[in-house]
């Protein structure tokens, strides 16, 4: 769900009908902060992170005071019309049941998944999974280089010659380059692979030896480089620090997933309606852990 954010109850609008999601009977009442009361009724702390985490992206580009202010008044509205729906009676309406039942579920099923899945992934598990998705692995091969860009083929000539009466590249870079990105250090452009650069770059820089500088301009969309390889080398394999989120993220999925269809096995399951798949089967095998 999508929503524009803009100041003051009008602004509220979007957010608002959005919390009405969230199932007042599963927010947690412990004895914290309170950001709020409503009508005698405390709104906490805890409640208040949970529409963080659950709006965060949204309002990501909000400041954060501006956006703790929208959360809280969102749930300041959401809480004055709860109030006014049990005042209604809409507590005993069908439809409520039917919405809490399914909220309670969601609720439960996230909580196990957090506290009984997540929470129990041991370091060995993550380190088994790194090395057996590393074994084997041989990276892609990737240069070192260093460029030198500039508006005119002329330019271009002019540096060629430069460096060729024994010119400096770095200091030539730094003086004359046109990219800002990498001027100041000289173009280093630092490691990089096929399928990284425009395809003219990348074909004179995997034509280069190490050491090796363009003989001829390179022209693209970007003007006219000259190149210098410093090194060329096979990818090194990541190391488990640089990849462990990711790594995580894999054995979360992979013990859902399991988890799930042992479940799924042991369970009674009656599918009243037609369907392709086997009743024992999950709607979507390659699904991750639930997020909300």
């Amino acid at each position: 769900m999508n929503f524009a954010p803009a100041a003051g109850a009008r602004g509220r609008l979007g957010l608002f009908a959005a919390l009405i999601a969230l199932p007042l009977s599963v927010l947690p009442a412990l004895a914290e902060d309170v950001v709020a009361r409503v009508n005698g009724k405390d709104i906490t702390a805890s409640e208040l992170q949970m529409a963080t985490d659950v709006f965060g992206d949204q309002l990501a580009q909000i400041p954060e005071a501006q956006r703790r202010t929208m959360l809280i008044n969102a749930l300041v509205d959401m809480h004055v019309m709860a109030d006014a729906a049990l005042a209604a009676g809409t507590a005993d309406s069908p439809k409520y049941k039917a919405r809490m039942a399914f909220l309670e579920a969601q609720a439960l099923r996230n909580t196990y998944v957090e506290d009984e899945l997540q929470a129990k992934i041991t370091d060995d598990e993550i380190k088994a999974r790194y090395e057996k998705d590393t074994a084997g692995y041989v990276g892609p091969e990737e240069v070192h280089a260093r460029h030198i860009l500039v508006k005119t083929e002329e330019e271009a000539n002019a540096i060629l010659k430069q460096l060729a009466d024994g010119g400096d590249f770095e200091a030539i870079a730094k003086e004359k380059s046109e990219d800002p990105g990498s001027k100041p250090t000289g173009g280093d452009l630092g490691f990089f692979t096929k399928g990284q650069m425009v395809p003219e770059f990348e074909a004179e820089a995997f034509a280069l030896k190490p050491g090796e500088t363009s003989t001829k301009p390179v022209k693209t969309q970007f003007g006219y480089h000259i190149l210098k390889v410093e090194e060329r080398r096979t990818q090194p394999v990541p190391t488990l620090d640089q990849v462990r989120e990711q790594v995580v993220q894999v054995v979360q999925r992979d013990k859902y997933q399991e988890t799930l269809a042992k479940m799924r096995e042991a369970a009674k399951i009656e599918i009243l309606t037609p369907t392709d798949a086997p009743a024992n089967a999950p709607a979507d095998p390659a699904a991750p852990a639930p997020a909300n």
